[in-house]
């Protein structure tokens, strides 16, 4: 028997065009005025299932809702142009007909069509006359008997008269035999036995066959003489095959962390952004939550890979430009008072759990009309659950009124962030009750940490066992396998982080001990993310990461979108950027072979100086900084000066490491990810160097890498420190002694997040 999947199958276009991540920005340029034509029409057809019989998601009608606001109010979508069918309307004679009357018999030519679907995915067993293979289907809400076959799904796309065709698919295929992993829920309908998923067996096969229903429509399908020998568009995918597409609970709301990523980078990216670039980007902001457990994929339909010249594939996203300003939400209602309802899905995902009441939301005129004076309106957050928030509009004058319109697009001013946030770890369901009650016990000991049980709430990481293959003792042959276990540290999606597993034997008690140093790392990972904000900060700086050896190359380039006047370097930089299809994983993550020199060139195009620190994880999960270099005593033996703080002029360019610099940059093993997260600020980093200079950190003379003995205490140093740079602005918000204030001109944190190979 023959096994084969359309996604086995399919060319994967986005390491086929061998280009970095920095190189599609620099192509969208290109195809920036060929691609700008408005269309006609645009049409969306969005289902999402929740309640499946016998078993049901969290997620997917949220991922539908992600997508209407977003087609509406950033893409400018007709309200009476989108479709949607949830739960019990999204049967498969449904969901096929509605693809036909909505989108096949209305797209023309030049119309936009995006088709969403977010539920479970599972695989038969089909038959030909020769053979029998594997399918991979959309399992409506009756059922996997029901399904929607894959390969129904690109004739359906066929059919269409249209070539700018998005096709989004928030589920997979296969399971490892469980819905939950870690703290996450699987998307998956297909089950496996638990022993195949211990001992790496291939999956068992998926039995019986599709509807007849199903058969019929395909058949009829078929006989269309308009079909494309070719999917038009693309087929965005949340994930390979054999992998796993992960939906997570976000602050009480249950979303797929692909849509949810997509759509959230879609709502800040600028017009220029390319379906591949936002697909880079969506990759990174999910390897940073699963690891390499799910990697989102750009689905093409031909084994010619020589592509890198058609320029259907490196189309703008949604092939439409946004008709919005970048934002990071949009008012859904207006209420009395001044008052507005929220909707907030343009925030990044490491903040919006810790997103404050009192943050300040600057106000966009709506497209056609103009602003009221020249100071912006703004609206201050009173209270907030998930992604909807109610706020009221802070008037310039008392007594002043303000028409709030519904459909105005909202930009962060100040993020209020909870001081004394901590780190949640949920306890494994699978452990025995005494393990889990002594791993609760154990958790309560240590501050800043809580402990939960799978599945329940939200959580950070997940404390369960790490199981490996070995023989009896005495045994020669692998044919007796027993297998033992170690407890160990996982991230969600049940990814091991790096050097947490114990040894044989070792009670859970002291498992929880010994990783108290990696859960104070996880913390201050969390604490720094917290200050992302590329998209929102409006202090004017550029950094690129760049491979000095083997090659010279530009990998990655991070620009703060929203400061005010153009950078005037950009358009030569992203003229120069490289192609090299070696440094692309098949999602479009740059990955970067052990042994390469990097540095980072950082360009300040504000008006005023800013000061700096290099900040991340390497693959060993250890905390780095790039340090700074220290002053030695001075001639009458007393330092005056324990760390240079360095800033960065105005027009200035500069490169970390120094090229002055003994130190090189080289990457060190094992493979794993890197995240670094470079914070710029306009006031100096008083607090960080003292905490700098407070720990053991290694001394030196020059700029060097360094491991953090205490990266907790140097994470809520820089956010105090951006607390600092952001008064007197951030006191307009009265925000209580226990949390920060932090105003988007005052800094920028840029995030870049690579695999090294």
């Amino acid at each position: 028997m023959k096994r084969r999947s359309f996604l086995q199958r399919a060319g994967w276009i986005l390491a086929a065009l061998g280009v970095g991540e920095a190189g599609l920005v620099a192509m969208g340029n290109r195809y920036y005025q060929v691609l700008a034509q408005p269309s006609p029409r645009k049409l969306a057809l969005l289902v999402g299932i929740n309640q499946y019989s016998g078993s049901s998601l969290t997620g997917c009608l949220t991922d539908v809702e992600l997508q209407q606001e977003l087609l509406i109010h950033r893409f400018g979508f007709q309200p009476s142009d989108i479709l949607i069918l949830t739960d019990r309307q999204a049967t498969r004679q449904n969901i096929e007909t509605a693809f036909v009357e909505h989108l096949s018999k209305q797209a023309k030519p030049g119309d936009a069509v995006v088709f969403h679907f977010s539920g479970y995915g599972s695989r038969v067993e089909t038959m030909d006359e020769e053979e029998s293979f594997i399918q991979n289907l959309l399992v409506p809400v009756d059922g996997v008997a029901n399904g929607v076959l894959e390969e129904t799904l690109w004739l359906l796309l066929r059919s269409l008269d249209t070539d700018a065709v998005t096709a989004v698919l928030d589920t997979s295929y296969t399971d490892l035999g469980t819905g939950l992993r870690g703290n996450l829920r699987v998307r998956s309908a297909t089950r496996l036995r638990e022993a195949q998923s211990r001992s790496g067996s291939p999956p068992q096969a998926p039995v019986g066959q599709p509807s007849t229903q199903e058969l019929a429509f395909q058949a009829q399908l078929q006989l269309n003489s308009k079909l494309k020998t070719a999917i038009p568009g693309v087929v965005l995918a949340a994930a390979g095959p054999n992998q796993q597409a992960f939906e997570e609970q976000l602050n009480g709301v249950g979303a797929g962390l692909f849509t949810f990523a997509l759509t959230q980078y879609l709502w800040q990216s600028t017009p220029a952004t390319t379906v591949q670039v936002s697909l880079c980007r969506v990759a990174a902001t999910i390897e940073q939550r699963v690891g390499n457990k799910q990697q989102p994929m750009l689905v093409g339909t031909t084994d010619d890979l020589s592509l890198k010249t058609n320029p259907k594939q490196t189309s703008l996203t949604y092939h439409i430009f946004p008709n919005s300003s970048e934002a990071d939400g949009v008012v859904t209602a207006v209420e009395e008072d001044g008052k507005a309802a929220l909707w907030l899905a343009g925030l990044p995902i490491a903040i919006l759990a810790s997103y404050g009441v009192n943050s300040l939301l600057t106000l966009l005129p709506l497209p056609g009309s103009e602003a009221v004076g020249n100071q912006p309106r703004q609206l201050l957050i009173r209270s907030r659950e998930g992604l909807k928030a109610k706020a009221r509009i802070v008037p310039l004058l008392s007594g002043e009124t303000y028409q709030l319109q519904a459909g105005q697009l909202v930009q962060e001013s100040i993020r209020v962030l909870p001081r004394n946030l901590g780190l949640t770890v949920a306890i494994d369901s699978s452990l025995e009750r005494i393990e889990r009650v002594d791993a609760t016990s154990a958790f309560s000991s240590i501050p800043n940490v809580s402990s939960v049980v799978t599945g329940e709430q939200p959580a950070d990481c997940v404390l369960s066992r790490v199981q490996k293959r070995g023989l009896l003792t005495g045994e020669k042959s692998s044919s007796s396998p027993i297998y033992y276990s170690q407890y160990g540290l996982f991230l969600p999606g049940f990814y091991l982080s790096p050097n947490t597993v114990g040894s044989e034997g070792e009670a859970v008690k002291t498992a929880v001990q010994r990783l108290v140093p990696t859960l104070q790392t996880l913390l201050a990972v969390k604490l720094l993310r917290l200050s992302g904000n590329e998209g929102a900060s409006r202090l004017g700086v550029r950094a690129t990461l760049e491979m000095v050896a083997p090659t010279e190359q530009v990998l990655m380039q991070r620009t703060t979108i929203r400061a005010s006047g153009p950078d005037p370097a950009s358009d030569s930089v992203s003229a120069d950027l490289a192609e090299n299809a070696a440094l692309m994983t098949d999602s479009g993550m740059i990955s970067l072979p052990i042994g390469s020199r990097i540095q980072y060139r950082v360009h300040n195009y504000s008006d005023a100086p800013v000061y700096f620190i290099l900040l991340g994880t390497d693959t060993s999960g250890n905390a780095i900084a790039l340090l700074p270099p220290h002053s030695f005593a001075n001639p009458s033996g007393l330092e005056t000066n324990p760390l240079q703080q360095q800033a960065v002029g105005i027009g200035e360019t500069i490169v970390l490491p120094a090229a002055s610099s003994p130190f090189k940059w080289v990457l060190q093993g094992p493979t794993g990810l890197n995240e670094v997260q470079l914070i710029l600020s306009r006031s100096p980093l008083i607090q960080t160097l003292a905490a700098l200079e407070s720990t053991q950190h290694p001394r030196g003379d020059f700029q060097r890498l360094g491991i953090l003995v205490s990266p907790l205490e140097l994470a809520r140093a820089v956010l105090q420190d951006l607390h600092q740079a952001s008064v007197p602005a951030a006191e307009t918000v009265a925000a209580t002694p226990d949390s920060f204030a932090l105003d988007m001109n005052a800094w920028a944190t840029l995030s870049f997040i690579y695999q090294v190979v």
